[in-house]
């Protein structure tokens, strides 16, 4: 079982569009490439992070389902839309992909 974990900083007070953007990711665009497989979470920095940080979290099954959702969502225009509708409210350079083993 794996973590990926996506991070992006959101540009001050611009933080709660980027949750609604996130939702409506969810919504148009995880649920066309198996999301509702995953074990998907949305969370923001509280103590010791900073209030900026935003992290979506997608539990999977194995590497190979990983790489077959970042695939599937590499082909669809509504997840390209969605970046470019994003992309004012986070800051730049600020988005990180981070993959954990998950100990059982």
């Amino acid at each position: 079982m794996f973590s990926a974990r996506w991070q992006i900083d959101a540009k001050f007070g611009n933080k709660q569009r980027v949750l609604e953007l996130m939702r409506q990711w969810e919504r148009d665009v995880g649920s066309q490439v198996g999301l509702a497989e995953m074990k998907f979470q949305i969370m923001t920095g509280s103590i010791g992070a900073r209030e900026a940080t935003v992290e979506a979290h997608h539990q999977v099954e194995s590497l190979a389902k990983l790489e077959d959702f970042f695939a599937r969502i590499g082909k669809l225009d509504a997840h390209a839309r969605w970046g470019k509708e994003m992309e004012p409210f986070v800051v730049s350079g600020t988005s990180q992909w981070q993959i954990f083993r998950v100990v059982e």
